[in-house]
Order: C-alpha cells, then structure tokens, then sequence
C-alpha cells in the first residue's frame, strides 16, 4: 500500500514498488523524490517511511528490509544506498541465495534535519539523530549523536554542528 500526501512531489522518473507482502510507502507533505529513485520490497516485511519536506535525490534506491523511517527536512544526496538486511552465509554447505537473512538490527532510522552526502551506504541498525551530517561516500551502520559530523569508511567522527 502506497500513501503520498497530494503535495509531495514525485518524479515520473521514480520507481516506486508496490509491495506483495503488505508493506508500505508512506511519503509527507512537500517532500520531494526525484527521478531514478527506486524503492524496493526485498529481504523484509518493513515499512519504508518518509516525512515531510524531505528531499530524495536522484539514483538513491531504498530496499524495504526490515524498515526505513525517515524524518522531516531531511536532504539526501544522489545515490545513497539504504540496506535495512543482512543475509545469511555461514553456512559453506548451502548456496548464500538460500540461506535466508538475519535477525533485524532494527532497520534504518533517520531523525530530522539530517543531511546525507552523495554515495553514502546505510546498513540495518544505522541510527542517524536528530541534525547529522554524514559526508559522501561514508558507510553507516550504527548510532550517530545528534548534531555530529561524520565521513569515511570506516566511519569517522569530525566535528559537531554549533
């Protein structure tokens, strides 16, 4: 099931999934996805949810996993990567494609007035509080304080917003 309030702005271009395991898209007022934006319902029955006047760039893909909440005002650069799953592959004796996926680490939770740089991967867990920045190209996968800066992989702690 998909709700987008009637003043957010979605491109033709975007490529939003319906779900056949009855998660849904919920998209707040005055946020925009832009074109080649894919949302996807893979590795999870989560619910991806996005507030208001939040800002999705071009080329980000959204898989479901085991949920997406992002807040309100947040501006994410192009191609940031949200992967709420982890698979299974321990097992040497079965092919990784059949083994499944992991127990959640909660999903991915995004607080407000965050901003996201170009490229940046979010796994299951990822934490990011109230007013973060999070350089390009940076990998995320656990809690980031509010109003901290962060960059690299690994992820480095490089200031705070004043």
């Amino acid at each position: 099931m998909t709700h987008i309030h009637p003043l957010a702005k979605i491109s033709s271009k975007a490529d939003i999934e319906e779900s056949t395991r009855g998660s849904k898209v919920t998209i707040g007022q005055n946020s925009v996805v832009d074109s080649f934006v894919k949302i996807k319902f893979a590795g999870g029955v989560g619910d991806v949810i996005i507030g208001s006047s939040t800002y999705i760039n071009s080329g980000c893909v959204l898989y479901s996993g085991n949920g997406i909440t992002i807040g309100d005002h947040v501006s994410i650069a192009a191609n940031v990567v949200f992967a709420p799953v982890n698979h299974s592959f321990e097992q040497k004796s079965q092919l990784i494609q059949r083994q499944g996926f992991k127990v959640s680490k909660g999903g991915i939770v995004i607080e407000d007035d965050v901003w996201l740089g170009a490229g940046c991967v979010l796994l299951d867990g990822a934490l990011i509080r109230k007013g973060c920045v999070v350089g390009a190209m940076s990998l995320v996968r656990g809690e980031l304080p509010a109003y901290s800066i962060h960059a690299g992989n690994p992820l480095k702690l490089i200031g705070w917003r004043k």
